[in-house]
């Protein structure tokens, strides 16, 4: 049964010790990146509308892969864009046409949970990259509560209470040994 205890306390510190490490990076990977986090070369972006449901929920996140050949987009891959009207915000909605005039390439888009298509083409230079097909949802709204300030307070906050407080237990048992041993008769 020590034994047990024993290993239960290191694992249990362990995990506590790797959390607190864990939201430590994760908190400080977020507020240095800038862009879009990168993971095995792939861009992670969060969905923040319901336009491609039900395949892609709103509060997702995508894996986007952003070296690609231009060139070979076709009818039906999903890609996300930089819109016209405003080159910050980016779009993830699926290719249903592809025009190509002269030696430029532009796509019509429309997000599968809309009636109609994208009111601008959108140019091959402003596509960012493609859906790779992977998707977790709601964690999109994790992350995007990560990346605020509450967040990442939060984050970093909770993990240290818990070691401390598991350092404290630690210090309590240890101290309750010593002195279960020094009441102890020699004998």
């Amino acid at each position: 049964m020590k034994a047990f205890k024993k290993w239960t306390g290191r694992i249990t510190s362990i995990i506590i010790y790797g959390l607190l490490i864990f939201m430590v990076m994760t908190v400080i990977s977020t507020k240095i990146s800038s862009g879009t986090p990168k993971i095995f070369g792939y861009e992670i972006m969060t969905v923040l509308s319901g336009s491609m449901e039900p395949g892609i929920k709103t509060g997702a996140i995508i894996a986007v892969k952003p070296d690609f050949d231009r060139s070979t987009l076709k009818k039906g891959q999903i890609i996300t864009f930089k819109a016209a009207d405003n080159p910050n915000t980016l779009i993830t909605h699926r290719i249903i046409e592809v025009k190509k005039e002269n030696q430029s390439i532009q796509y019509i888009t429309k997000g599968d949970n809309n009636d109609t298509k994208d009111r601008s083409p959108v140019s091959a230079k402003n596509v960012v990259g493609v859906y790779s097909g992977f998707t977790l949802p709601f964690v999109g709204k994790l992350l995007a509560f990560i990346q605020s300030d509450n967040g990442a307070i939060f984050l970093m906050i909770i993990p240290g209470v818990l070691m401390i407080l598991w350092s404290v237990i630690s210090l309590w048992k240890a101290i309750s040994k010593v002195d279960s041993k020094e009441a102890k008769p020699a004998g």
